[in-house]
């Protein structure tokens, strides 16, 4: 079964209040992951039409500050699918009353298919619609079975993608397995 970006597609819109606020007055960041991270399940949730859990959040940059009663936008979408897991991308913008938007931050989280017993299940594979969202969308394969690191751009051998790290981490691993992941996957460290 395949599923199309735009079927898991989620907006999700905020106006910021006084308690979003951090001391400095600009949007509390804890609160940004907070969002970033509801929507991403959301997307996760209707791409994979299972329950899910949040593996990691792979990169997350803050690019520009939000302060009280801007309108904050987010935006999430599926970018790679493995066997169990899904790459979701958030990005969230400030949004002026004249429509224009200006990015704030942005955001890759990978999240894990669970059926009813609280275990890795199987997801729909990623159908890319046109040859330009192909290489925006597909960033996390660079050829057939290999997989690419996203923050740090390290090639991992084949076979070694994201869901089977994942798996690995969610089963209780060796410290032999550990070792492996952590040598493929920097950020597993």
């Amino acid at each position: 079964m395949e599923k199309g970006v735009a079927e898991s597609r989620t907006e999700q819109i905020q106006i910021l209040m006084p308690e979003h606020i951090n001391g400095a007055g600009r949007l509390f960041g804890g609160k940004l992951v907070e969002w970033i991270d509801v929507v991403a399940g959301v997307v996760a949730r209707r791409h994979s039409g299972c329950n899910v859990i949040t593996a990691a959040i792979d990169n997350l940059q803050f690019k520009a500050g939000a302060y009280v009663n801007d309108t904050l936008v987010l935006i999430g979408r599926v970018t790679h699918v493995g066997h169990t897991s899904m790459e979701v991308r958030v990005d969230t913008y400030v949004e002026s009353l004249s429509g224009t938007r200006s990015v704030v931050n942005r955001a890759y989280l990978v999240l894990v298919a669970l059926d009813e017993n609280g275990n890795p299940t199987p997801v729909p594979s990623l159908r890319l619609e046109n040859r330009k969202r192909a290489r925006g969308m597909g960033r996390g394969r660079t050829a057939p079975g290999s997989a690419q690191n996203p923050s740090s751009g390290r090639l991992l051998k084949p076979g070694y993608g994201i869901s089977r790290v994942i798996h690995v981490l969610i089963k209780t691993p060796s410290s032999d397995e550990i070792r492996r992941v952590r040598g493929l996957f920097p950020l597993c460290r």
